[in-house]
């Protein structure tokens, strides 16, 4: 029997070698705080329950459904190595755990990771033995804690309002690696398509102290056809090297139509195998891909590949019913993004998430723009600010390579900058992450702080509820739209301005409709399907006619929890023809 989410989790960076960890584990409640010093991680208490891998313990899928406040528990099982992975390096991977973990192998601490939703790994091969071997996790996650990245989890036991429901400890697949001691630790992909050139840099662990040769082998194919087979002697740690795919081929660019770039309407992929060779023995290979694209600003307008781009984005929570923020399934992520293709949307804009690399792999294949932000602070100190920071180096490192994801988001709508508007510290905060996002990703646009309050952003982003009538009126002209305060609060923070960034509404709508007996909220409502697609139209064809305006994304593709102002029910059931969506989001090209 398969265990829960059997698909390989890394899908830009595949290997043969490797087990899956999800399924029943041990688990313990740790209210008292006891575990560590009954030592746990070398006897677990005999009063123990199960627990469904990678469902949180808050959830229907993990068989525990408990939504009170536990801010420290356990996880145990055994595993055993495959005979055939002896002599190499064991690496355990977590996708993600929420927020602090301590890793045990058969009783020895093997890793610490603080941050909780980003993926990280430990090699265990020195802790392992010849037989079953035990692994334990201790996991610590604040409840109430306001200064770590919580996004949408709430402080408080039940959800309310904008907040939902906590997702505590594993929400991401855990699984094993077999790698030999000389490997390929990282690859990165910047397509430049202005040279033609898909820039590669190498990560390769290896060493020829001992006098052994190693070789690299890359091949590059489209559509099947071999374009590149390149192979070369390898010497340091990090490498360099870029392969020109255009080749004065004029039906390779986008001079005519989209050539072999990647879009949302040709997602054109390239598929690569490397081989990391030592004396003529493969010790190594994967297999990745990349898009060619490009992203930019110019003018006041959004570039995809050097052409104006209108983005028809859906906010997306990420949330399921039985999951959280897990997916039942790997088809339920492509299903969410199929499902907003047919009402005519391009992208998403995944809220207060990273998204599982799973979801980033079906928005590359299916052609999907995304725009990646991640959970922040509720409050403002040091401590947030450290924190925060520190996942971004995760997200950038881990999910470069996506060519789906076009945008940047380190802080929304003043989250944890509450004072931004006038608190020259907070205001130093936003376009710190905006210049260190930046710093990590160049090839990207960045917004400091979506929604108002900007400082530094290479979008002019802007959240509106109001009516189609008022939208028609704040965003006829350039000077209503930067100096509308639709929220109260204003565009750009103090000392700040408009310097010609295309101007987006990235959330509006909001419109709730309720389905059956559920009670929830929106921004407005309606009590029908049909009145549900003219709210819809009345508001989205203000915008379209816009002279300013060069996209949107309207809140939301599903109700979540409390919220039911979603265009689908939480269980991904429609509200309304998906057809009459698609007919007015159709009507700008």
């Amino acid at each position: 029997m398969n265990p829960p989410r059997p698909e390989y989790p890394r899908p830009q960076f595949v290997r043969d070698q490797w087990i899956n960890l999800n399924g029943t584990w041990d688990f313990c409640f740790d209210d008292h705080n006891e575990g560590l010093k009954q030592k746990w991680y070398h006897s677990f208490p005999a009063e123990r329950r199960t627990i469904e891998v990678p469902f949180a313990f808050q959830t229907k899928l993990s068989g525990i459904h408990d939504t009170s406040f536990h801010d420290m528990v356990w996880y145990r099982r055994t595993f055993t190595v495959p005979s055939d992975w002896a002599g190499q390096e064991v690496i355990l991977h977590f996708g993600a755990v929420d927020y602090r973990a301590w890793i045990y192998v058969n009783g020895q601490m093997s890793h610490y990771h603080e941050g909780g939703h980003v993926s990280f790994s430990a090699r265990i091969t020195h802790l392992l033995n010849g037989a079953e071997n035990e692994l334990v996790l201790r996991v610590e996650d604040p409840s109430e804690d306001q200064l770590i990245p919580r996004g949408k989890q709430y402080w408080h036991e039940r959800s309310e309002s904008i907040f939902y429901t906590r997702t505590t400890g594993i929400w991401q697949t855990v699984w094993l690696e077999a790698v030999n001691e000389s490997h390929i630790d990282n690859i990165k992909f910047t397509p430049d398509i202005d040279s033609g050139d898909i820039i590669t840099e190498y990560d390769i662990e290896c060493t020829s102290e001992d006098g052994s040769r190693y070789e690299l082998l890359t091949e590059i194919s489209f559509q099947g056809e071999l374009l590149v087979s390149d192979s070369f002697q390898v010497f340091e740690a990090y490498t360099k090297r870029a392969y020109n795919l255009r080749n004065r081929f004029a039906h390779r660019s986008n001079i005519h139509d989209n050539g072999w770039y990647w879009t949302p309407e040709t997602p054109n992929l390239f598929d690569v195998k490397f081989v990391l060779k030592k004396n003529g023995s493969t010790v190594d290979q994967v297999d990745s891909y990349f898009g060619m694209r490009k992203v930019s600003a110019d003018n006041g307008k959004f570039l995809l590949n050097n052409k104006k781009y209108y983005q028809k984005l859906i906010l997306d929570q990420g949330y399921f019913p039985g999951g959280l923020l897990t997916a039942p399934s790997d088809e339920a992520l492509k299903n969410d993004i199929v499902l907003a293709k047919q009402m005519g949307f391009n992208g998403a804009r995944k809220h207060q998430k990273v998204e599982d690399p799973r979801y980033l792999y079906w928005a590359d294949r299916l052609g999907f723009l995304v725009w990646g932000e991640t959970a922040n602070c509720v409050e403002f100190a040091s401590q947030a600010v450290e924190r925060l920071t520190k996942e971004w180096f995760e997200i950038v490192n881990r999910d470069y390579n996506h060519p789906s994801i076009v945008v940047w988001v380190p802080i929304n709508e003043s989250w944890g900058v509450s004072r931004i508007q006038l608190e020259e510290r907070q205001q130093r905060h936003a376009t710190a992450m905006y210049q260190l996002v930046k710093s990590l990703d160049s090839s990207r646009l960045v917004i400091s702080n979506d929604g108002w309050e900007h400082t530094l952003s290479d979008l002019c982003t802007i959240h509106n509820y109001q009516s189609g009538e008022k939208m028609k009126e704040a965003y006829a002209a350039l000077e209503s739209a930067v100096a509308t305060e639709p929220a109260g609060r204003a565009i750009y923070a103090n000392g700040y301005s408009y310097r010609g960034e295309p101007i987006l509404i990235t959330e509006y709508g909001g419109i709730a409709f309720k389905m059956d007996q559920t009670e929830g909220w929106g921004y407005s409502s309606v009590q029908s399907g049909e009145m549900l697609i003219e709210a819809y139209r009345d508001a989205t064809a203000a915008l379209m006619e816009s002279p300013v305006v060069q996209g949107f994304c309207y809140t939301q593709l599903t109700d979540v929890e409390q919220e039911i102002n979603g265009l689908l029910t939480y269980d991904r059931k429609p509200k309304c023809d998906f057809a009459k969506i698609k007919e007015i989001n159709d009507m700008k090209r």
